[in-house]
């Protein structure tokens, strides 16, 4: 199982959750924490850097080159760390497991407000975890005495929230969101080209909206991130992520011609839909 986290200090978390003696393990451009779980999984936790750009990059590195030469695989791979909870579902302290990890800011904004790139035709903003996975693990927190947990949406986002106006846009835009960090969406890219399951864990450090420092309680998500990891079913994780396989990088086009053109950017947005639009040719992609 491969775990990856944005800093080292969650990584920390992570491993003081786990359990067991770590052994350094390097990859291309740095390196990872292998430790067995007491059930006697194996664990790889990578402190993949800040942004989607970043754990796409390091998330793929640890799939390539760990699992190529080997001729083995990873079963899983988690998107774990702090985040920014909305208010009221997943208050400070609060532990958050994603049914659905979105790409909340990549697209393009228009006249008629923003578009993302579902909408625009270029992919997908959305990875959705196995169902049995989400619910397998918020039942083991819960039973572990997690009082504060939510299910929802995890936004992934390149910038951080800062204001009032928009937690309330990104509330409006996805309804079912309950936190907000910035690197799921990246992990799950990697982990779909790769044909492997993954989900997202998060814990609540501060509130969407205004940033005030102030108000940030690092050490006690931190805290929450350790604990949610020692609760982990750590055995069935393998096996009940594999009953939904991964959101594919590349789906075939709809049957229906007119599915095939892009939607006007105005129009209303659906989130939930999984299957990514056809691909343009690389010179329309970057023109919003």
């Amino acid at each position: 199982m491969l775990v990856v986290v944005a800093v080292p200090a969650e990584a920390e978390a992570v491993l003081r959750g786990i359990g067991g003696t770590a052994r350094r393990v390097p990859l291309p451009g740095g390196a990872l924490d292998r430790v067995a779980h007491p059930t006697g999984t194996t664990v790889d936790v990578l402190a993949g850097g800040v942004g989607p750009g970043a754990a796409a990059a390091a998330a793929a590195t640890a799939l390539t080159a760990l699992s190529a030469p080997a001729g083995d695989r990873y079963d899983l791979v988690v998107s774990a760390g702090i985040a920014g909870g909305f208010a009221p579902v997943a208050p400070v302290g609060s532990t958050v497991v994603a049914d659905a990890i979105v790409a909340a800011d990549l697209g393009a904004e228009t006249p008629d407000g923003f578009a993302d790139v579902t909408e625009l035709g270029f992919g997908t903003v959305r990875h959705t975890p196995a169902p049995a996975t989400v619910a397998l693990v918020a039942e083991a927190l819960r039973a572990a005495g997690v009082d504060t947990l939510a299910t929802g949406a995890v936004l992934t986002v390149s910038t951080v929230t800062g204001s009032a106006g928009r937690a309330a846009a990104l509330t409006a835009r996805h309804p079912d969101a309950v936190a907000e960090a910035m690197e799921g969406f990246g992990v799950a890219e990697a982990a779909a080209r790769h044909g492997v399951p993954a989900f997202e864990l998060r814990t609540v450090s501060n509130p969407v909206g205004p940033r005030d420092r102030s108000a940030w309680r690092i050490g006690e998500a931190l805290g929450a991130l350790e604990r949610a990891f020692a609760a982990l079913p750590w055995p069935a994780l393998p096996v009940l992520s594999t009953q939904t396989p991964p959101n594919p990088p590349n789906p075939p086009a709809p049957s229906d011609p007119a599915a095939t053109e892009p939607r006007a950017a105005g129009r209303p947005q659906s989130h939930r839909a999984d299957p990514p639009g056809p691909r343009r040719a690389p010179k329309e992609a970057g023109r919003g």
